[in-house]
Order: structure tokens, then sequence, then C-alpha cells
């Protein structure tokens, strides 16, 4: 069996983590600003000095391509290197570094598979700069236009188009062209399931839908002690209500429902005026498409009700939106095997998280490989998975790329 060098893993990610580095031992490198340029060039100097043959489509995608002993379609594994403005070292980079290792790997033990091994880092998965998030995977899949991409602005009001020009990743490749046999992701979980269970590989078989929806309430700024409540229109008492009701919402739907209000911003701000303006994000996410949408409509009947009752109008944006996903029943079994094989303990499980792989399951049979994180903490400096998970995700990667490389 080939073995993966732990020791070359984890100083790729150190160097990697140096690059945007903040207080705590996190990283920000937001999709596209320079801290992104300049990851990923390192990155695909490294995938250069690996030989392999790089390219860069019209989204920012990243591919290097290892040749196979035939030109067929290839087995691609990778994730995203940017992050968000608090972010850890982990999530995302782990899955593209350990697809490097892969290669470095069978290149040290003079090993051409039958079928190429492509590893891919995709552009903007975080969404924390540009809307929608996943975006250079869901272009890659077919399921967003470029024109679309390119038009998406961030709070400064600079465009995905733009800045892909500038720090030079406006690739001349159709995105898509390179279509895989096969995608396997690996990533660290986010969440605390894993390490609570004391659990060395999650098995993924699904990913949580998504609904991601922006909503602006303007109602009638006043005095906060001379302005009775009945006279009020008031619009961060909306946004307020919404937050309680959505978790409230959550734990009486049980199961896999989470709701956050994440975002929220109030105008004038001030300690003692009524707010004429909120914005406020809902995010909402389950395994099930249909309780996803009773999700929905209960949010936006609550809404409803508030606004008439505090005579507040209210405008609603949808900023993301993706239908679970369920990943290819064959390929996740191979990934309970070869953990196993390794005498791993594991774990089937959903994703909470969403991740490129749900977009590439569009085009090929997918799967994910979870390793712990530690306290369940990520989107966080403080984010840490121990090295020996790190390299038994990796080494159940290796072995499962092997295998379907030689595949027929």
């Amino acid at each position: 069996m080939v073995r993966l060098d732990e020791g070359r893993l984890l100083g790729a990610l150190d160097a990697l983590a140096g690059i945007g580095a903040i207080d705590g031992g996190g990283c920000a490198r937001l999709a596209l600003s320079d801290e992104d340029k300049a990851g990923r060039d390192l990155v695909v100097d490294w995938m250069k000095a690996l030989g392999l043959a790089v390219q860069v489509d019209a989204i920012g995608n990243v591919i290097g391509l290892r040749a196979g002993r035939e030109t067929v379609a290839p087995v691609m594994t990778g994730s995203h290197i940017d992050t968000v403005r608090t972010g850890g070292r982990y999530d995302g980079n782990y899955g593209v570094l350990a697809g490097l290792e892969v290669v470095r790997a069978l290149n040290a033990a003079g090993i051409t598979t039958r079928r190429p091994i492509a590893v891919a880092f995709f552009t903007n998965e975080e969404g924390a700069r540009f809307q929608p998030d996943m975006m250079g995977s869901l272009v890659y899949a077919g399921g967003l236009g470029l024109n679309e991409a390119y038009a998406a602005a961030d709070k400064d009001g600079r465009s995905v188009g733009d800045e892909l020009r500038r720090i030079g990743y406006l690739g001349a490749a159709r995105p898509g062209a390179v279509r895989p046999h096969a995608f396997v992701e690996l990533h660290i979980e986010q969440g605390p399931i894993l390490d609570e269970e004391k659990v060395q590989v999650g098995v993924v078989e699904s990913v949580q839908g998504i609904s991601w929806t922006e909503y602006t309430v303007t109602g009638v700024s006043n005095h906060a002690g001379t302005t009775p409540m009945r006279l009020r229109r008031d619009a961060g008492y909306l946004a307020a209500s919404v937050n309680l009701f959505a978790r409230r919402l959550a734990w009486e739907m049980g199961g896999n429902q989470v709701a956050t209000v994440g975002a929220l911003s109030l105008r004038p701000n001030l300690i003692n005026v009524v707010p004429n303006r909120a914005v406020f994000t809902v995010d909402l996410r389950n395994t099930d498409e249909e309780k996803l949408k009773q999700a929905e409509a209960a949010v936006a009947a609550h809404i409803a009700e508030v606004s008439r009752e505090e005579r507040v109008e209210v405008e609603s944006k949808v900023l993301a939106r993706f239908e679970p996903v369920i990943f290819d029943a064959a390929l996740v079994d191979r990934v309970e095997h070869h953990a196993r094989a390794l005498s791993l303990s594991t774990r089937r499980m959903p994703s909470g998280a969403g991740h490129d792989a749900q977009m590439m399951q569009r085009l090929c049979p997918t799967a994910m490989i979870f390793v712990p994180s530690v306290a369940g903490l990520s989107h966080n400096v403080k984010e840490h998975t121990d090295a020996a998970d790190l390299a038994a995700g990796a080494q159940v990667l290796l072995n499962l790329m092997v295998e379907l490389a030689e595949a027929s």
C-alpha cells in the first residue's frame, strides 16, 4: 500500500496558513482578495512542481491534472482555499493539500494510475465576500451562468468578474470542461459529532439543503422616550422577533432543522431612537427538502404577520437556495470500506455545512470524507484537528483514489 507522508501534509498546511495569517492562528483569505491571490499562487506553484498540468477556467477554478496510462475521465478530489474573515487553517485547505499529497505519494512510489487524477480548488466556496457560496463549483456544474456570477458584487461594489481579472485568475478554460469519473472531497467535519463520539472518520451520505434570505425592513424613526408603544413602527422589533421565532421553530421541528439570524444591522443604531430600518439574514437548513420548505413558509408567515401588526414594510432577497443532496451510495460504501480497512472507526452522517461536493454530484458520482473538528469549532481561529486524524483521513482518500483511478 502506498503511504501518505503526514509531515509533508502538515508542513503544507502550515505554509498556506501563513498567507493571510491573523491573530490566534487563523487565516483571512476572502475570495479574490490579494491574500487569496497569494494563496492561489502558492498552491499553483506546488501543483506545477508535482508535474501537474494546471488549468484555470473562466470562473477562476484551478485544476491540476496528473496524466494516467489512458486518456479517460479523471478521478478528481479537491475543495477550496478561500476563507471567512476569521477562518481556521483546515477548512477547505485540508482537502486541497491532501489531494496534492496523494499525487506526491504516487510520484514517490513511481505509480501511474490507469485514469488521470485531478486536484481542484474552486472559487468563492465560502460566500463570505460574494453570494452565492460555492460559486465556482456551481458554475462548474452548470447551475449558475458565468455572466450572473461575474456580476455578483461585494459590499464595496467590486464585482467577481473585475476581481478575477485584477488578480490574474480569469482563465480561458470552459468551466466543467474536465468532467470527472468520480469526485471525492476530504474535509474537517466543522461540527462536534465525531469529536464528541470519538469517531475517526465521518462517512458523509448527504448535504443539508440551504436557504439564505436577506430581509430589509422599513419603519419610522422616532423618540424612544416620547413615542407610545402603540404608535411605534419599529423595524428593529420585527428583526428581533424573527431571531426568536427562527430559533423556536428549529427546536419545534426537531430532527436536522437549524435556523440562524447571522447578520443584523439597524439604522440609525442609536440608544434613544426607534430604528427606522433593519437588514438581517435568515439561514435555514435541513436534510429534507419538504421540511426545509415548511421552515421557509413558517418564517415568511411570521414576518408577514408581524409586519402588519407593526405597520412596517419588508423586502426580501434570496441570497442562496440549494436543495439537499444525496451522495452516490456505491461511492459512500467505498469510503466506509477503506476507512475500516485501515482499522478506523466510522460513522455515517449528513453534512450540516455546504460543500463543493454537493455541486459536483450533478456531474458524477460523488462522496465526502470527514475527520473530527476538536470541540466542533470551525470558521474560528481556534479551529483544530489532530495530526493523527488529518493523516488518517488523507490515507483513506489516497487508498480510495487509487482504487477509483484503476477502475474500468
